[in-house]
């Protein structure tokens, strides 16, 4: 399974913000309510990084060397999938409310209420720990190297390219 990619993240992150300032505009111009999350969803996203935070930590503690029992690897294939689909949804969350966000701020004149501006920040702090949570349970289901010393130890084992 290959690693996150930030350029991957920061591209969803990217088009989420430009479709969901697009969105945004189209929706508040028209006489339609802010299209985002409500604040309640926040509990969601606590909830949700609670569990990949759990479920990642078990593979961390088995990882350095709390081995009462194996591992089940699909239980760490799972995290790993988790934690990989927790940072892309934490970036298109926070750049959806990013778009949003940077309409907000043009509506500042004309608007009496506050509430969707600081809403999408609360909402982009969200997706920022939703990344943030992601990349560091990925990082507890990466396996550190073997350190060998029989042969083939120096960098060069079977199957290996240069």
């Amino acid at each position: 399974m290959s690693t996150l990619r930030f350029r991957w993240l920061a591209l969803v992150g990217l088009l989420a913000g430009i479709t969901g300032w697009v969105v945004n505009l189209l929706a508040t111009r028209n006489g339609f309510g802010t299209p985002a999350l409500p604040l309640t969803s926040l509990v969601t996203t606590a909830v949700i990084l609670g569990i990949t935070l759990v479920f990642g930590r078990r593979v961390l503690r088995w990882r350095n060397g709390k081995r009462d029992r194996a591992l089940d690897p699909i239980l760490a294939t799972r995290t790993l999938v988790l934690a990989q689909a927790c940072a892309y949804a934490g970036a298109l969350s926070m750049g959806w409310h990013a778009g949003i966000f940077v309409d907000q701020l043009t509506l500042l004149p004309v608007r009496s209420t506050l509430a969707p501006l600081w809403g999408s920040v609360a909402l982009m702090v969200g997706g920022i720990l939703m990344v943030m949570v992601g990349l560091v349970v990925e990082s507890f289901c990466r396996l550190p190297p073997d350190d060998d010393d029989g042969p083939g130890a120096a960098g060069h084992s079977e199957g290996e390219y240069a």
